[in-house]
């Protein structure tokens, strides 16, 4: 394992950290459609001997929040790494969204404490701050909470996890000291969101970065488009679409370390067998030009620019928007829309379809990417339809 400075706090940290959003669950997930069920429990034998294995091979960054698998997340991890808790950075994150007074981030911390058997949290970070978001946050205090918690010992550092533009990033860094940052980084979003700009902008002030989404929730790993794969087979180097990915994030020494929601041992296993190996500077010139190839193309394939993250979900409604907008972006990645169109009309109950949608608009606010929801699921619908 290849350990990194966590930004200013003095700390080193292992370049693969363990994401906890998608644990591997009972019964296990079979299609898109069951992945953020709430009723799946998360497999605790399974997920269990995952974490002990990371433990083994060194990672050392384990990351969550109050609101993954349904509330259950926070208290399997506090039980998993209790007997190896001294060795761990447990990262976790205040559900801003919930938050009405500023008692609540009080009860929200101590809470999350007793979930995670801990008297205090390595990392606690504002969760997926927004422009929405941005002023309560200022008005709730919740800046001077985090100091709060820092001097009283709940928290050793503090810091935000970040879905919206570049501009709205420069101002929040400029108004806290932060530890450390959280950001979606990965060869299709460079200039997305905070990006590589914010990136440098955080390292450069000693905030250490935590990148999120280095596979952009599993879409440049599972079932790769065959003009894609082609594109990869030109390499001399042969590598899997899960390690170009993650190289492309370990290449750029402004990372501390990268997350990685993983859901079964191959996948750990392959992440670790990588992250052996996690240089920055290691991608010839060569290699770097052949991903820039790859971005361009799945740039021209891809629709909707949805992560598959569900903080969209639950829908009031019962619409399933996670899966609705990869049933549509397939259509168009691969060509066929057969496959799709069988998936939408037959696996779909009517309220998870995208023609269920109310236009109540409360996915909206909690959408990382911004997107114009209301209006993708109507193009889905009748792109999916039967009468179509």
């Amino acid at each position: 394992m290849q350990y990194r400075p966590l930004g200013k706090t003095g700390r080193q940290v292992s370049a693969l950290g363990f994401g906890c959003m998608r644990l591997p669950t009972d019964p296990p997930v079979r299609s898109a459609a069951e992945i953020f069920d709430p009723n799946r429990a998360i497999d605790e034998e399974l997920a269990g001997n995952m974490i002990r294995r990371a433990l083994e091979q060194g990672v050392n960054y384990f990351d969550t929040a109050y609101p993954y698998h349904a509330g259950r997340s926070e208290p399997f991890l506090g039980r998993s790494i209790k007997a190896h808790r001294e060795k761990v950075l447990l990262a976790t994150k205040l559900p801003t969204w919930l938050v009405f007074t500023p008692d609540d981030c009080d009860r929200f911390l101590d809470e999350q404490l007793a979930r995670l058997q801990t008297s205090r949290v390595d990392v606690y970070l504002l969760h997926s701050i927004n422009r929405e978001r941005w002023p309560r946050i200022r008005e709730l205090k919740m800046l001077q909470f985090l100091e709060r918690i820092v001097s009283d010992g709940r928290a050793r550092h503090v810091g935000f996890s970040f879905h919206d533009d570049i501009g709205l990033f420069r101002e929040v860094m400029d108004a806290f000291p932060w530890d450390v940052v959280q950001i979606q980084l990965n060869y299709l979003d460079r200039q997305f969101q905070a990006g590589l700009e914010g990136m440098k902008y955080a390292a450069a002030q000693g905030t250490a970065v935590v990148v999120m989404e280095p596979l952009r929730g599993g879409k440049l790993t599972d079932a790769v488009p065959p003009s894609i794969r082609e594109l990869w087979n030109e390499a001399p180097v042969k590598r899997t679409p899960a390690e170009w990915a993650l190289r492309w994030v370990w290449n750029l020494p402004e990372v501390a370390t990268v997350l990685s929601g993983m859901s079964s041992p191959a996948q750990l296993g392959e992440n670790l067998a990588l992250a052996a190996d996690a240089h920055p500077h290691s991608l010839t010139p060569e290699e770097l030009a052949l991903i820039d190839r790859v971005t361009g193309r799945y740039r021209a394939m891809q629709q909707i620019g949805c992560t598959g993250c569900a903080y969209c979900m639950p829908c009031p409604h019962g619409v399933n928007i996670p899966f609705n907008f990869s049933l549509y972006n397939d259509t168009y990645m691969f060509q066929d829309r057969s496959m799709a169109y069988r998936l939408y009309n037959q696996l779909l109950s009517p309220e998870q379809k995208a023609s269920h949608c109310q236009e109540c608009g409360a996915c909206l606010e909690h959408c990382p990417q911004c997107l114009p929801i209301i209006d993708d699921l109507k193009r889905v619908d009748e792109r999916l339809r039967r009468d179509s």
